[in-house]
């Protein structure tokens, strides 16, 4: 089993910045990707951000440029920069673990609690 634990959420205004981070313990063995979700009311879950071990990473289009994706692998955290944030990215944003194959097809196995991120004046 593998526990994730986000922290980081909260409400900040259109323009400002955010870090996300999601510390995950207990046995990782068959996780090798890592990466962060969102989801609004009424909405599917969507990918914002993954990272694998390899190295390769994943952005949703909507993000891109505004939002970085980092991993201590020492610490077993993986953060979300979020600069330039819009109304639009308000959400709640899940950390998640994940087992990717070598043709792209990824396994989503564990998710953190959700922290809740509002973008607003």
């Amino acid at each position: 089993q593998v526990q994730l634990v986000e922290s980081g959420g909260g409400l900040v205004q259109p323009g400002g910045s955010l870090r996300l981070s999601c510390a995950a313990s207990g046995s990782i063995f068959g996780i090798n990707a890592m990466g962060w979700y969102r989801q609004v009311p009424g909405k599917d879950r969507e990918l914002v951000a993954r990272k694998r071990n390899s190295g390769r990473i994943n952005y949703a289009d909507s993000v891109k440029d505004r939002f970085t994706i980092s991993r201590d692998n020492a610490k077993n955290t993986v953060y979300l920069q979020m600069n330039s944030l819009k109304p639009e990215d308000t959400a709640v944003y899940y950390c998640n673990a994940a087992y990717c194959s070598g043709d792209g097809v990824c396994l989503n196995r564990y998710w953190g609690q959700g922290t809740q991120v509002t973008v607003s004046s």
